[in-house]
Order: structure tokens, then sequence, then C-alpha cells
């Protein structure tokens, strides 16, 4: 049996969950996510948790037994408490202001970059160089936070560009001079 999958899911009380034979919808005052459930998987809940159980033990079945289970668990995380991603801004002039909704980012281009992020992420700027990224869906702000990175990748000789809170960029040695 999957080490994932077996684990129980402990829901809070603020959660309500429905359970269809095709997904898991989890709702609070803050809004609602859903899950789908996968083929050969079974869902129920049981005194206030939820059990996730296969029904077959083929090979894919096994796959999907912890997958259905952490996504169960991911929208119940980011309904009660949310998720943030948070981006730094290196190098000369680099900076980010507020457009509306979205961003417009300075970063070493001929032109101002704007960026529009997905429905129910929000962006947030500390100062002009911090990026906070947040939102109820675990895969949405982790894609809006990689195409915010994909504007301007960290290189790697000088280290500019945009890059995780705590993420470690290794800087290459340039060319050395040779001398004759």
């Amino acid at each position: 049996m999957s080490k994932i999958g077996k684990k129980p899911i402990v829901v809070p009380s603020e959660v309500k969950v429905e359970i269809d034979k095709s997904q898991v919808k989890v709702s609070t005052s803050k809004g609602s996510l859903s899950s789908p459930i996968l083929r050969g998987i079974k869902v129920e809940e049981v005194d206030g948790e939820i059990r996730v159980t296969r029904t077959k033990n083929d090979s894919k079945t096994r796959s999907y037994h912890g997958l259905v289970r952490s996504l169960i668990e991911n929208n119940i995380t980011g309904i009660t408490q949310g998720y943030k991603k948070t981006l730094k801004l290196v190098g000369t002039g680099y900076r980010a202001k507020k457009k509306g909704q979205g961003l417009e980012l300075a970063v070493g281009y001929s032109h101002q970059v704007e960026f529009m992020p997905l429905q129910g992420v929000m962006i947030d700027l500390e100062g002009e160089d911090t990026i906070h990224v947040s939102g109820v869906d675990k895969q949405a702000v982790g894609q809006v936070a990689a195409n915010i990175r994909a504007i301007k990748p960290p290189e790697p000789y000088q280290g500019k560009g945009i890059r995780y809170e705590d993420e470690i960029v290794k800087i290459k040695p340039g060319k050395a001079a040779v001398e004759k």
C-alpha cells in the first residue's frame, strides 16, 4: 500500500467536503476547490477524516493512490491556509510595480514587461524588488511564480534575474586572462 495514500486526511471543522463519483469538492467561506477521483480509487469520509483506498492493485492504480490523496490534502490546506511563493529581482535597475491586477517589470530589456496572473492568484509587492504570489490553489500559485521567473531567469555569471526567495544561484567564473 502507498505510504502517502494510506494516511488519513484530517478535515478541519470549517471545511465542507462533498464526495461525488468523479470528484471531491472542498469548500469554505473563502471559496471552493475540487479534485478528480481517478479510476480504481475510492474516497470516503469517516469521523471527520477522509480515507483514500484503491479498488484494484495494478500499477496504474497504485500510482494514482498517493496522487489523489495529495491533491485532496493540498486543496484542504489551500482553502484553510493558502499558498505563497516569494520572488526576488536581482540586478541593477531591476524593479517591479503594480499595474491593475498585474505587474509591470523592468528587468534589463529595452521595454517594460507586463504580466497578468491567472484568476484567483494575488500578486503583492514589497518594495520594488520583492514579489509575493499567493492564492488557494497550489498549482496555480506555482505556475504564476514560474511564469514570472521565466521572464528573466537568473543567469550564472553575475546572478542577475528573477529568482525564488530561497533559490541559490551558483556563479560561474568568467574567462581568465591569459598571460604571455
